[in-house]
């Protein structure tokens, strides 16, 4: 097994135990934040008919959900440092059942974008980022596959969801699935409850005075920023206090981080066609004439596949040969996105979309395997849930203009594949830009820790000599 890279939470995770009962809360949580959007696209041709909507204003559907996730993460941030996953994650379910069973009494497309969009994408990030942090506070060694085993449980819901929601539909109508979805998702206060934090004094390893504090999770989910706020000077002490309230939300430091801007940049430019290809994808195979049933099945196709991906991924990434170099791993795994959309409207036929859905699903669950492990991997645990807040609400953008310009670009060309392309354009070109960009940071990085280490050689030879002078001059 790799080495774990250096953890700055001031105690020893316990990589096991509890935190696979904590995985598996992670797993329902992070599977139904991010499948959730993706399998209400089984029902976006019938709402489209009923409120007489084009494709660009159905899309914005599942864009206000996934934007209102991405932008809530900030805030969820906050709440994570301040009173820990478990409680938050239980609000986070019941918001996101609250709005479904709301919008099952829309009388517009407007009150779904409030109900479903706002209040159950707030919701989902309510439900998203304390599951990604608390992992991180009991796993070290572990943290790749942890982390690829609760990222599993997206598509596996998703590949519960995408034929449960074809046959409520069926059965019920879009309002009384909607009605049945919202009692469904309470399933994460459940998941909520596992999350119970670890504590230092029961699991370090490290000298018993370091044990004595708050909560491990509140550890590693605390920043630089508030460290550095106990060296001001004590008058200085009600800036420092407000200050640190908002860098619990947002670290500017972190701007000043060479590999977080690299994972920013790059991410910016991705999430543009990040989800608008399984957001269309079951509304392309309608398009083509493909029954109702069998364009949902390819959802299911695509989530089975990601759902052995995924753990796959994890296992693969915390390996001795893969660890060390995880970014050039998580660079392949963006270019193979962008390659699979490419190659998509050339595939003719259903059998055509059923190699799709395996070659994507393939590509899309090795790429959520890795997108939080290296911005961990980057910027370490302890500033992981400040580096988390701020991308999820700079990517908010891309993530919400992102499938409502690809449904633009349908209406205006009558075809799926134009979209198809684009998606394949700006997957491809920031896994380029992480290829050429991280061969150059770890470059440096080497070259920081050969001077690290050099300079630490010299400081001790330094002690020695005067050490020994010292001793010559007593003698």
């Amino acid at each position: 097994m790799a080495p774990a890279t250096a953890t700055k939470l001031g105690y020893t995770p316990p990589d096991g135990g509890w935190g696979w009962a904590v995985v598996f809360g992670a797993f329902i949580s992070i599977g139904f934040s991010y499948a959730f959007p993706k399998s209400l696209t089984i029902y976006f041709k019938e709402i489209q008919e009923y409120f007489f909507v084009s494709y660009s204003e159905i899309a914005w559907l599942s864009s206000v959900m996934l934007a209102s996730m991405y932008a809530g993460g900030p805030v969820s941030s906050l709440l994570v440092n301040r009173y820990g996953s478990r409680p938050v994650v239980m609000v986070g379910g019941l918001m996101v059942s609250t709005g479904m069973i709301l919008a099952s009494f829309g009388k517009t497309i407007v009150h779904l974008y409030l109900c479903v969009g706002v209040i159950g994408g707030l919701g989902l990030a309510f439900n998203l980022q304390p599951a990604l942090t608390i992992i991180g506070t009991y796993f070290q060694v572990k943290r790749p596959l942890a982390n690829g085993l609760a990222m599993t449980g997206s598509p596996v819901v998703l590949f519960t969801l995408a034929p449960l929601n074809q046959f409520l539909f069926d059965s019920f109508g879009w309002r009384g699935s909607f009605l049945i979805l919202g009692s469904i998702v309470l399933n994460c206060c459940v998941a909520g409850a596992l999350m119970r934090p670890v504590h230092k004094n029961a699991q370090s390893k490290t000298d018993p005075q370091e044990c004595n504090g708050a909560a491990a999770e509140e550890a590693a989910t605390s920043d630089t920023s508030a460290q550095s706020a106990n060296l001001l000077n004590k008058e200085n002490q009600e800036e420092s206090r407000s200050q640190g309230c908002v860098h619990k939300i947002i670290d500017p430091a972190l701007f000043k981080h060479r590999g977080f801007l690299i994972y920013l940049i790059g991410n910016v430019v991705m999430f543009f066609g990040f989800f608008a290809p399984v957001v269309f994808l079951a509304p392309y195979a309608k398009h083509q004439g493909i029954d109702e049933y069998s364009a949902a099945f390819l959802l299911s196709i695509f989530a089975l596949v990601d759902m052995f991906s995924r753990p796959a991924t994890g296992f693969i990434g915390n390996t001795k040969w893969i660890r060390p170099r995880i970014q050039y791993f998580f660079s392949f795994a963006v270019s193979y996105n962008g390659v699979c959309h490419l190659i998509c409207p050339l595939l003719p036929g259903y059998v055509g979309l059923v190699v799709y859905a395996v070659f994507f699903g393939l590509a899309f669950g090795m790429l959520s395997a890795l997108l939080f492990e290296v911005l961990m991997d980057l910027v370490g645990a302890h500033r992981f849930s400040s580096a988390v807040g701020l991308v999820t609400i700079i990517e908010c953008g891309p993530v919400l203009l992102g499938p409502p310009l690809s449904g633009a670009l349908v209406d205006i060309f009558g075809e799926y594949k134009y979209m198809y392309y684009a998606c394949g354009v700006f997957m491809l070109v920031p896994g380029i830009f992480f290829f050429i960009m991280h061969y150059f940071n770890y470059k440096k990085l080497d070259e920081e820790r050969r001077r690290t280490v050099a300079l630490e050689l010299r400081t001790c030879d330094e002690a020695v000599q005067l050490k020994m002078s010292q001793d010559g001059d007593s003698t």
